[in-house]
Parts: structure tokens; C-alpha cells; sequence
């Protein structure tokens, strides 16, 4: 067989034009022209951008007129990692970068955030003018009471325009942002804001969500009284109620400036000018054993990183409008806020992701006339396995890209995004993480779309595959490491005053070398496909297999909805792996279901892929942001008492745990493992 006959065809090629008019493509030219960045393909531009990162991140930000009030003499000082010098003494401001669209008087009128909630109402919009003046007036509060660079803020509040305004007015004063979705209990909420001690708090009295009102203001209450760093309250009324006693509230401080003006007076906001490795935002992992680590991420890398991610990457600018589907629990809306920074529409939701119906997301894109949007490979998954039709009963004419993220998006997905949306979408399959608020492996607008496969690594992402002695493999699985740093790479860990948590958590198996605990195979094409989570390897009679893998297999049968596999090393030298299931409405786990299981993982993946045993359980626990509790399970079976396995707090559904609990119990003398 010939190489050509070797290569896949692929689902989607970009209209030659197209790509030529992209940001990607026009950045690249004038790089050339300015930078000494090679022309040609995306892979020669990609190859400088790795070899010669002070270059790359120097064209990066001029390319995008970065405002330094004070300049840096070099992008990158010091390489090392952990502990990269980025741009060192140069100053600057994430909110002012957010809202010059709105200095331009032809912008001011347009809509910078456009929010829609379940009830079907009509878009409200916050025009640029008018998040100018709501930052404006809310930063001159702010600072009246008080609040000082440095300071901590937190926001218990869904993904509405109030969370925008604050996090934007924070970090104009040049305090340090941080949220949790109202979703999240007091404890889990506790975990996190403890660490910081926040000085200030907006809190919403409540939620709707799944067609209901859910009040929040007993676990405010809590909050309150279990943060005693908190100087201030601001009430945001979403369900109404009155504000609680001594709290200020939302209108009150948005209405004029300090105090000193009448309500609705325009304020313009005044952007605290802070080093480029200023703490702007805290990000957390998911926490499922022990406190959940605090990422701290700065203004500087945060702009430079969101700036070449969405302008060049997701090829937006001031005519798209962004959607993504995400809540404040998550880092995907601090990353939704990246289209405000290359002047594009944000489109904000607060609502349920399947409600009244499986395609509601679609129907938002619709309404909001969202150009790219972005969801869940669940969600993409369940619209397959719901048989809903968005292309041909909505109007998605506008949309033009589709990204996923959150777990690998499986080739069913791929397939059914091109078959029930448009031929023409460009899905861009991303995958990085907290830890950098952005992306290790994404779209790239110029490049073809593959089944199965995320693009390529992005520009300034030296990513590679690696084996156990630190070789990179080529159409192999290994492990994802990034070899050089990225400016929003954590600055470091709030609660770790000597770096060992943080050195521990990337830098311990591959010293000087980013560890993300991704399975990833790099192709011959240069194409990235994602595995699952090394820290959840299965690793069966000495191949490593990915848990992803087996889910796409399993979960394509109608009578699963979801599934989750482990491998437990037993102490006699055995290895135990059971593969456990959520049953669709009406199915049972009978023979014919085991039989289609097993023989559905042999065909389509190896012998080694079938599991040991096929246990149905009512529901899977995962973190508040969606993510299957592999790691804790595996400790739960092989004996780890509770407490020491997981952090309930850090789980959408504790009692989700109860049948691993009663397995351990009942079958753990004999099937215990080591744990992992």
C-alpha cells in the first residue's frame, strides 16, 4: 500500500480562501515580514514558535497591540520551568485589554455580552459602553471600600452578565478573582475561598435551572459566617429576594461611581497597573482527594495566552459572536472571556445544558446567532444518542465552528457533528486544562479536520508524546508533556509556600519537563488524539490502554449511557478490571448485553480491552465539572477508607458512591488491589 493510499481522507479542508484570510494565516505573513517566522505551512510556523519562544511571544504581543504601560526589555528572560520569566518588568491590566473595543465609538453601541437564560425569553444585551460603565462604576466602589491591589474577591454566581462586570471590575483594581458556581454546596465552596481568605463577596441569592428556582441564601449565609477574612457582601438578587442584613447590593454599586455621582452617571474605569506576573484569577483543580489545589494565574500571561487562543486559534474578532457552554465552577468561562479581549460578542447562559430538551444548547446558538460555539463532548454524545436533528430543524447558518472539550470527543462525534450539522463546520476538538486556562492541542482554521483527531498542538505549546524514559514516540501512546513554558502557566499555588505541591503535581516524573497526566498519540500528519488520564492507566498484561478509548466503544451501544473502567493490580500478581455501566431508560444488564459488550470491545479495540466483569450501577460520581472519578474509585476498591479517597464535597452526587463502597466491602478480600 502506497503513502497515499495509507492517508485518511479527511471529514473537512478549509476553503483555500478561507484559510488564507484567518487571523492564523495573516499573523504568520506579517511575522514573516517582522518577525523572521518561516512562510509555508501551519507546521513550520508552529516549529519556530517552540524553537524561538521570546520571538514568538515579542510578535504575539505587538501583533495585538498588548498595552504595556511600562514595556519589558525581552518576552522570556529565563526558560526554566517551574519558575519562567515572562516579560519582566513590564506592567499592565487584563480588564483594560477586555474593554478598549469599547474606546472606539463605532463599537460602543454594539453588544459585548449577550446573556439568555431557559425561560426563552428574548436576549438582554450589555452593549461595550455600558459594561464600560458598569466595570467603571463598580471598580470606583470597590475602591471606596477599601479593596486594594492584592486583595482577594470571590463570586459565588452563575455565568450571568453580573460575573463578567465583577471579575472585570476586580481585576481593574488589581485584586485577585475568584468563583465557584452556585451549584457547589458550602463545603465545597469552603475548600476553595478558605485558602484565599476573600475580603469581599458577591453572592446570588439563587438559581434557575432545570425549570427551577433553587435558593442559595442559607448557603450564603453559611459562607458568611465561615469566611471571617469577608469585610463586604454584594447581594445579586437573580430570584429576587431582599438583601440580607448589613450586605450592599449589585444596583447600588453599578449605579454611579464612589459614591460621588448620581446612578447611571458614566464612570470610566481606571486600570490599576500591575507586573505582568500579577495575580489575576484563581482556577481549582477538581479536588477529589484533599483541599483542591489553587492555581494562581497572572494578568500578563493570561492576555498574551487568551489573545493568540482566541484571535489566532479560534479565529475570532469583533464581527463573531462566542458561545460556549460552560459554568463559573469551570475555566472555560474564564476562557469564554477571551472573546471580549479580540472584540467579539460573548453570548453568557445560565441554565441547565439539556433543558426543556436534549438540543437546547443548539437552540441558544441559534437564538444568540453564535458563531462559534462551544460544548462537551457529553453533551455531543447525548445529542447522538438523543436523535436530535439540529441542522435541519434550527437555523445554524451563522455558526461556522464548533469546538468540544472536557473529555475526548469519540469518532462517533466527529461523525455525527458533520452529518447533523453542516458538511462545512470547522470543529476545532480542543484539549488543555486548568492549570493554563487555555490549550495544550486545538483547532487550528487552516488545517483539515480528521476523525477522531484534535488538529495540532498550539502555536507556543511545545507538546510532545513521551515514553517512561523521556524519548518522544511518534504514532505511539505516551505521555503529554510540554517542554518549554507558556506564560499562563500557574504562577504557583496559593496554599504551597515552598513549591512542593506545585513542583509535585507537573515536574516530579520528568524533571524541568511539564507532565500533564494525558495519554496522547502524536501522528505521521502531526494530528494529536487523546487517550484519557495517565493517573487512571489501565495497564493490562503490560499494554497501556486509555480509558477513553474503551468509553467510545461501550457507549456507543443504545443501551448504555455511561461507563467507567478501572485496573486494579492485585497483590498475587493479578490484575482485576471491571468495566461499570449506567443503563439507558429500559435496558438490562442481561447476557445479551454482556456478550455485545465484550464482543464490541474485541472487535473494534484488542482482547486485552475486555473487561473482567460488567457491573451496572444507578449513577456514576463525578467532579462538580463533569469529570468520571476514575482515580477514586480505583483507591475505593482497592481498600483506601473514604475519607482518604475522596473529598465528597468535590462530587456532583456523593451517594453515587454507595455501590463501590458495599463492592469493597463485600468482594474486597478477594479482589483487592493495590490501589494506585
Amino acid at each position: 500500500m502506497t503513502s497515499a493510499e495509507q492517508q485518511p481522507t479527511p471529514l473537512w479542508t478549509p476553503d483555500p480562501e478561507r484559510a488564507a484570510a484567518s487571523n492564523i494565516a495573516r499573523f504568520q505573513r506579517w511575522a514573516t515580514e517582522h518577525h523572521g517566522a518561516p512562510p509555508g505551512d501551519y507546521a513550520a510556523l508552529h516549529r519556530w514558535s517552540t524553537e524561538d519562544l521570546d520571538r514568538f511571544w515579542t510578535a504575539v504581543a505587538e501583533w495585538f497591540d498588548v498595552r504595556f504601560s511600562t514595556p519589558a526589555s525581552s518576552a522570556l528572560a529565563d526558560p526554566a520551568m517551574p519558575g519562567a520569566v515572562w516579560f519582566p518588568g513590564a506592567r499592565l491590566n487584563y480588564a483594560e485589554h477586555a474593554l478598549r473595543f469599547g474606546e472606539d465609538p463605532a463599537h460602543a453601541d454594539r453588544p459585548a455580552i449577550l446573556h439568555l437564560d431557559e425561560t426563552g425569553a428574548e436576549p438582554t444585551t450589555l452593549t461595550w459602553a455600558e459594561l464600560r460603565r458598569q466595570v467603571g462604576s463598580l471598580a470606583a466602589r470597590l475602591r471606596a471600600l477599601g479593596l486594594r491591589p492584592g486583595d482577594r474577591v470571590g463570586g459565588y454566581v452563575p455565568n450571568v452578565p453580573q460575573a463578567a462586570v465583577a471579575l472585570l471590575a476586580t481585576a481593574a483594581v488589581g485584586a485577585v478573582w475568584t468563583s465557584c458556581a452556585p451549584d457547589f454546596g458550602a463545603r465545597s465552596v469552603l475548600d476553595r475561598f478558605s485558602q484565599l481568605e476573600p475580603v469581599l463577596l458577591f453572592a446570588v441569592d439563587g438559581y434557575r435551572y432545570g425549570g427551577k428556582a433553587h435558593d442559595r441564601t442559607g448557603i450564603v449565609a453559611e459562607l458568611r459566617r465561615e469566611l471571617p477574612s469577608l469585610r463586604h457582601v454584594v447581594h445579586i438578587p437573580l430570584l429576587g429576594t431582599p438583601a440580607p442584613e448589613s450586605a450592599l447590593t449589585w444596583d447600588e454599586l453599578i449605579g454611579g461611581g464612589g459614591g460621588d455621582g448620581p446612578a447611571g452617571e458614566a464612570v470610566e474605569p481606571v486600570f490599576e497597573q500591575v507586573p505582568f506576573d500579577h495575580p489575576l484569577w484563581v482556577l481549582y483543580s477538581s479536588g477529589t482527594t484533599g483541599l483542591p489545589k489553587a492555581i494562581v494565574q497572572g494578568h500578563g500571561g493570561i492576555v498574551v495566552e487568551h489573545l493568540k487562543q482566541a484571535g489566532l486559534h479560534t479565529d475570532l474578532g469583533p464581527d463573531d459572536r462566542f458561545f460556549w457552554y460552560t459554568s463559573t465552577g469551570w475555566m472555560m468561562w474564564n476562557f469564554l472571556l477571551a472573546g471580549l479581549l479580540v472584540g467579539a460578542t460573548v453570548v453568557s447562559y445560565d441554565g441547565s445544558p439539556g433543558y426543556p430538551a436534549v438540543d437546547a444548547q443548539w437552540r441558544v446558538a441559534e437564538r444568540s446567532g453564535a458563531t462559534v460555539f462551544g460544548t462537551s463532548a457529553a453533551y455531543i454524545t447525548a445529542c447522538a444518542k438523543g436523535g436530535v436533528h439540529p441542522g435541519r430543524d434550527l437555523d445554524l447558518s451563522r455558526l461556522r465552528a464548533i469546538g468540544t472539550t472536557g473529555s475526548p470527543l469519540p469518532p462517533d462525534g466527529f461523525r455525527w457533528i458533520y452529518q447533523e450539522i453542516s458538511p462545512d463546520i470547522w470543529l476545532a476538538s480542543v484539549s488543555g486544562g486548568t492549570d493554563l486556562c487555555s490549550c495544550f492541542v486545538g483547532g487550528v482554521p487552516t488545517l483539515p479536520v480528521y476523525l477522531g483527531e484534535i488538529q495540532a498542538p498550539s502555536l507556543g505549546a511545545a507538546v510532545e508524546s513521551w515514553d517512561v524514559h523521556g524519548k518522544p514516540l511518534h504514532g505511539e501512546v505516551g505521555e503529554l508533556v510540554c517542554t518549554k513554558p507558556i506564560p499562563s502557566m500557574p504562577l504557583y499555588f496559593w496554599n504551597d509556600p515552598d513549591g512542593t505541591r506545585f513542583h509535585d503535581s507537573y515536574f516530579d516524573v520528568y524533571p524541568g519537563v511539564w507532565r500533564h497526566g494525558d495519554w496522547i498519540t502524536v501522528t505521521e500528519r502531526g494530528t494529536v488524539v487523546i487517550h484519557g488520564r495517565s493517573d487512571s492507566t489501565l495497564n493490562r498484561q503490560g499494554v497501556r490502554m486509555g480509558s477513553a478509548d474503551i468509553y467510545e466503544v461501550v457507549e456507543r451501544l443504545p443501551q448504555i449511557r455511561e461507563s467507567l473502567v478501572i485496573g486494579l493490580e492485585q497483590p498475587d500478581g493479578g490484575y482485576w478490571m471491571p468495566l461499570f455501566v449506567v443503563l439507558a431508560e429500559g435496558a438490562a444488564l442481561d447476557d445479551d448485553l454482556r456478550t455485545a459488550v465484550r464482543t464490541a470491545l474485541r472487535e473494534q479495540l484488542s482482547p486485552r480491552h475486555v473487561p473482567d466483569e460488567i457491573i451496572a450501577v444507578p449513577a456514576l460520581p463525578h467532579t462538580l465539572t463533569g469529570k468520571r472519578l476514575e482515580v477514586p474509585v480505583k483507591r475505593i476498591l482497592s481498600g483506601t477508607p473514604l475519607a482518604q479517597a475522596v473529598n465528597p464535597g468535590s462530587l456532583d452526587n456523593p451517594e453515587a458512591l454507595t455501590p463501590f463502597l458495599d463492592l469493597a466491602r463485600t468482594e474486597g478480600a478477594t479482589r483487592r488491589g493495590t490501589g494506585g
